[in-house]
């Protein structure tokens, strides 16, 4: 298709770059996705015509250049696949942007707290924040220094960035509800909290935030599977209501999740995940 004057290939990975051990990022021109996307988004892809469809967080894009870029972790066969492509390869299938946007209407300052790989989300979020001239503390959680993820790139967004690790390897030793709690035991007075990353540290993040009554938000993306509301693997309690990640989120009140019932849900199929890893491997 034809973009900005010049003849644009979809879904050509233009850009990629490793950022830690399995963690990689991709720029793909992606023209009509990136005209819409807004942050706190997804999209839909399929690395080629028999691979499975799988949601990825859009963690950055360029209106003027026409790209969006993901960063995924290979702990899966599609996401294996998908980080043996290299630039000028294509994905077969990029749909999107799906879901609802972030809302961050009216707030002046915000919390964020990532764990892992939720940096990759966290990160628009916060550029569109620092955009609107809030001001926002960051934490950033991994379980060592070979994990932490886009220190540099986040920085000049955050008012304070704070970085912690398990075992200490960089930044202060322990875990991001350490920092948060420390900051709320400070005096500090945030509009919302927004975390993103492993379901049990979202889990624990609001229910610490739930104590000093601070609104927070939490990303249901790890529970999504075919983003439309069709399959309902994404089901999950809020609030006592049923919804889907996918097409009522995939942002909800942390507050307000059943993050016991997602948590068991999301171990049913460990088994049959880890066997499709093992097939992968052996053809490789």
């Amino acid at each position: 298709m034809v973009f900005g004057g010049k003849v644009v290939a979809l879904n050509r990975i233009i850009r990629k770059r490793v950022l830690g051990p399995a963690v990689k990022l991709i720029e793909v021109e992606s023209p009509l996705i990136a005209k819409k996307v807004q942050p706190g988004q997804f999209v839909m892809l399929r690395v080629h015509e028999k691979g499975e469809r799988i949601p990825m967080t859009i963690s950055d894009y360029d209106r003027q250049k026409g790209t969006v870029t993901i960063i995924f972790q290979e702990v899966g066969k599609t996401t294996m696949l998908l980080g043996r492509l290299e630039e000028g390869d294509s994905i077969l299938d990029l749909v999107g942007p799906l879901g609802k946007p972030t809302d961050l209407q009216g707030l002046e300052r915000v919390v964020a707290i990532a764990g892992g790989l939720g940096v990759a989300l966290v990160f628009s979020q916060i550029k569109e924040l620092h955009r609107r001239n809030s001001k926002v503390d960051c934490i950033i959680g991994a379980r060592n220094k070979d994990l932490v993820l886009l220190e540099e790139e986040i920085e000049p967004f955050c008012t304070n960035l704070y970085i912690v690790t398990d075992d200490g390897s960089r930044g202060e030793r322990g875990f991001v509800t350490d920092v948060l709690k420390r900051l709320l035991d400070e005096g500090r007075r945030y509009d919302r909290a927004i975390a993103v990353g492993p379901l049990n540290m979202m889990k624990v993040v609001s229910d610490l935030t739930r104590q000093y009554g601070l609104p927070t938000v939490v990303s249901m993306n790890p529970i999504m599977v075919d983003g439309t509301g069709m399959c309902g693997c994404c089901r999950l309690t809020v609030g006592g209501q049923i919804k889907f990640a996918c097409v009522d989120g995939p942002e909800f009140d942390g507050h307000l999740v059943d993050f016991d019932e997602v948590i068991k849900r999301t171990a049913m199929y460990w088994e049959e995940e880890k066997i499709a890893v093992e097939l992968l491997q052996q053809r490789l």
